[in-house]
C-alpha cells in the first residue's frame, strides 16, 4: 500500500488551517510561484536537486515533499481491487458512500461494496464500452452510458439477481442481473458522459461526442429537451443545479439548465479538456486537460474567473476531484510519471499554498476519481484494471 504521513519538526500532526506553519519549513521548489494574482499562468518548477534513480531516493524525496507540503495530512491506499479483465474509465459512489460503481472496456458496470470492495452485481446489456456512470444523489439509481449510443438507468435497490458458482473450489461467484429500469436511444453518436440533476429526481442528462446534449425524463421514458455543447465530460452544479458544465475540446461551457443558454464560455487551455468536476458548494469547478489544471470560481462577485492554474511539470493530467476534507486541495490524475515511466501518480495540489506533492498510484492511466464526502473517499479507476480506494 502507498501512504505517507505528515507531521511537523516536533512530530505533532497539524491541520490544514495553519498555512502560517507550512510557510515555515524550507521550500523544496525554487522560484515558487504565489497565487496572488488571479488568471496568470503559473507552472511548478524543479530546482536543482537531483531526484536519483532508485525507489529509494524517490520515497525520500516525496516524504520531504510531503513534510514541506502538507504537513499534518494522511493521504494512502486503503484497498483496491482487480475491476475489470479490461481498461476501467469511470467509477462513482453512491451518496450514502455505501456502494462505488465502476465501468469500461469490457462492456460492464459493476457495483461494489465499498466496505470490503466486494461485488455487489454487473451489469451487463450494453453492447460496446462504457464511458460514464453516475448514482442519482437522491434515489437508488445507477445511470450509465456507453459507445452504443444508449444511456441506461438502474434501480440499484431491486436489481434481479441470479447468484451462480463460478468457482466452486475457491468460492468465488458471479453476479448475473436482470433488466435496466430505463434504457434511452437517440443519441447519433458514442455517448461520452452523463449526470442526474442534483434536486429533480426525474432529470437526466448526456452529451455525445458530436456535442449534442440530450435532457431525458426517468418517469416518462422520453427526450424533454436537445441542445449542444458538452463533447467530454459533463457534470450539473452540486446543490442548486443551476448550472450544467459541458467540456468541448479546450472549452468549458457553462449552460444555464432552465434557459439552455450558455452563461459563460470557460477558455484558457490549449489542448483538449478531459475532465471537469464541481466542488460540494458548487462555487468552484476545476478542469483538466493534458498540460493543465484550471480552477474557476462560479460564485458571486467573480463568475467564470479562472483563480488558481497548475501546469504539468513531467506528468500529463487526465481526471481530478476536490479533497472530501481539505477545500484547499485537489487530488489530480495523472500519466507517464515522471519518477518511473511504468508507474502512473496522484498529483495532490495544494491551490492556497500552489505546492504538490506526487504520490505513485496505478500503472496506467488514471482514467477517472471519485469523492465520497460521507466516508472521506476518493476512488481512483485506471487503464491498469484496477480501482483503488483512498483516504
Amino acid at each position: 500500500m502507498h501512504g505517507i504521513r505528515g507531521t511537523n519538526k516536533t512530530g505533532a500532526r497539524l491541520t490544514d488551517t495553519s498555512p502560517s506553519e507550512l510557510q515555515q519549513e524550507t521550500p523544496l521548489w525554487s522560484g515558487q510561484p504565489r497565487l496572488g494574482d488571479k488568471n496568470k499562468k503559473h507552472g511548478i518548477q524543479k530546482g536543482g536537486s537531483n531526484y536519483g534513480s532508485t525507489y529509494a531516493a524517490a520515497a525520500l524525496m516525496a516524504l520531504c515533499q510531503w513534510f514541506t507540503l502538507f504537513s499534518g495530512f494522511t493521504f494512502s491506499e486503503v484497498n483496491s481491487v482487480r475491476a475489470s479483465t479490461n481498461k476501467v474509465v469511470c467509477c462513482h459512489f453512491s451518496s450514502d458512500g455505501k456502494l462505488l460503481a465502476s465501468g469500461g472496456h469490457d462492456k460492464k458496470a459493476v457495483l461494489w461494496f465499498t466496505d470490503t470492495l466486494q461485488q455487489k452485481a454487473t451489469l451487463e446489456e450494453h453492447a460496446s464500452l462504457i464511458t460514464d456512470v453516475r448514482f442519482s444523489p437522491s434515489m437508488p439509481r445507477l445511470a450509465t452510458s456507453s459507445y452504443d449510443r444508449t444511456v441506461r438507468v438502474w434501480d440499484v435497490d431491486n436489481l434481479y439477481v441470479i447468484w451462480k458458482v463460478f468457482l466452486v473450489i475457491v468460492g468465488r461467484f458471479e453476479c448475473q442481473p436482470g433488466y435496466t429500469l430505463r434504457s434511452f436511444t437517440g443519441h447519433s453518436a458514442s455517448v461520452m458522459s452523463l449526470d442526474f440533476h442534483p434536486n429533480k429526481d426525474d432529470l437526466i442528462c448526456s452529451c455525445d461526442v458530436d456535442g449534442e446534449i440530450r435532457y431525458w425524463s426517468i418517469k416518462n421514458g422520453n427526450c424533454a429537451r436537445v441542445s449542444k455543447g458538452g463533447t467530454a465530460q459533463m457534470r450539473f452544479q452540486p446543490r442548486l443545479g443551476r448550472y450544467l458544465a459541458a467540456a468541448a475540446e479546450n472549452v468549458v461551457s457553462i449552460l444555464d439548465v432552465e434557459t439552455q443558454v450558455c452563461r459563460y464560455s470557460l477558455k484558457g487551455h490549449t489542448k483538449s479538456i478531459h475532465s471537469v468536476c464541481w466542488d460540494p458548494s458548487g462555487e468552484f469547478l476545476a478542469s483538466v486537460s493534458e498540460d493543465s489544471v484550471r480552477v474557476w470560481t462560479l460564485g458571486s462577485g467573480s463568475e467564470g474567473e479562472c483563480v488558481h492554474e497548475l501546469s504539468c511539470n513531467g506528468n500529463k493530467f487526465h481526471s481530478c476531484v476536490f479533497h472530501p476534507t481539505y477545500s484547499s486541495l485537489l487530488v489530480v490524475g495523472c500519466y507517464e510519471a515522471r519518477l518511473h515511466p511504468s508507474l502512473t501518480s496522484l498529483e495532490l495540489w495544494n491551490m492556497t499554498e500552489n505546492k504538490t506533492m506526487t504520490l505513485s498510484a496505478h500503472e496506467g492511466l488514471i482514467a477517472a476519481l471519485a469523492v465520497s464526502t460521507v466516508n472521506g473517499l476518493v476512488a481512483s479507476a485506471s487503464h491498469d484494471k484496477f480501482v483503488k480506494l483512498w483516504k
